[in-house]
């Protein structure tokens, strides 16, 4: 798998395009009202390894909640802008890292260049976000519907008022929740331009059919090579988009921080709670913050559990209420009372 190179871009202490990893990123969902619950849930969001986070900004008043995030975390924060380029400058002047806005949707030329001249005077880029069901009505109405060529031209259309104003620190996402119809627009895009790409699959669901759509569509353009940084867009709390958009990155290959757990589904010759265990295991491990990146396999017997998860760091394979352990290929004891507590020690010995 090879990276399409794109252009860097510094949001805060996070550097996102060329070679550097894929930044995984949520936006907070508590009312922005509520200055307090946006810290706290930023400080949930940061302890589950987000790198970037959002927090929408509907007036220059709420970005009061961007300088009290700042305040607590140490990632960088994005202030998402809709209409009000007013907002956008006051986030600008609260701290943000980055602006999230469509230029073309705040109005006259002289609000754009304010925003574009402000982001430029301390080196804040701003992403254009391009979203298939709120196209502007002169493209829409010449493609008909919001088709992948339609998401192109408006994201560019997008870009072209702010190079006007010599502004080019820019990231572009052109999110879809039609998922062929998202990745072939992110393809199109990816050949026309060397910004970088902000990746997912918007209004995706809740946590199955979220989960399926964002597998498929972020994942299939990482194993093209496109993407630097992404968002699971989940019907559920960010810490979970969080979690997601990492178990994305493994499954097609990167290497991050955090076990990875692999388990077999079961059949009738599994004489182990394996189910309960593997929940368990994760769960355990995700509480205790374990960073290490470790393959660990749950497996349902020992006929076939050894050999089909040879290439785990660490597993076991159930037999008859007890559990065979075995480490990097190699059988090494069977495991009989506090399986769970047994096989988690010897996970933290590796």
């Amino acid at each position: 798998m090879v990276r399409q190179p794109k252009r860097t871009v510094k949001i805060g202490n996070v550097t996102i395009g060329g070679n550097e990893p894929i930044a995984v990123q949520t936006m907070l969902n508590v009312p922005i009202q509520d200055v307090q619950g946006n810290v706290e849930q930023a400080k949930r969001v940061a302890k589950a390894g987000c790198q970037i986070v959002r927090v929408t900004v509907p007036t220059p008043a709420d970005a009061a909640v961007v300088a009290a995030i700042k305040e607590a975390v140490d990632i960088p924060v994005v202030a998402d802008i809709h209409f009000d380029y007013r907002a956008a400058l006051a986030a600008v002047d609260a701290g943000a890292d980055k602006i999230r806005i469509n230029p073309g949707n705040i109005g006259s030329d002289d609000r754009v260049k304010a925003v574009a001249d402000a982001c430029n005077a301390k080196n804040i880029p701003i992403r254009i976000g391009v979203n298939g069901g709120s196209l502007e009505k002169h493209i829409l109405a010449k493609y008909g519907a919001p088709v992948p060529e339609a998401m192109v031209e408006s994201a560019l259309y997008h870009v072209q008022l702010l190079e006007k104003h010599d502004f080019d620190n820019i990231g572009i996402s052109i999110k879809s929740s039609n998922v062929p119809r998202m990745m072939a627009a992110y393809r199109m895009l990816s050949a026309k331009t060397d910004y970088p790409l902000h990746v997912g699959v918007t209004e995706a669901g809740g946590n199955r059919m979220g989960l399926i759509k964002s597998g498929m569509g972020i994942g299939g353009l990482l194993l093209e090579g496109i993407g630097d940084t992404l968002r699971v867009s989940l019907t559920d709390e960010p810490e979970n988009e969080v979690l997601a958009g990492y178990d994305i990155l493994r499954a097609v290959g990167y290497a991050v921080a955090g076990p990875e757990i692999i388990s077999c589904p079961t059949c009738g010759r599994t004489q182990y709670p394996m189910m309960e265990i593997a929940r368990e295991v994760e769960e355990r491990l995700r509480a205790d913050g374990f960073k290490k990146p470790l393959k660990i396999a749950i497996m349902g017997c020992i006929v076939n559990g050894p050999g089909e998860a040879s290439d785990a760091d660490i597993g076991i394979a159930g037999g008859k209420d007890e559990a065979l352990l075995f480490i990097r290929g190699q059988r090494v004891r069977m495991l009989k009372d506090h399986i769970v507590d047994q096989l988690i020690d010897e996970i933290y010995k590796l």
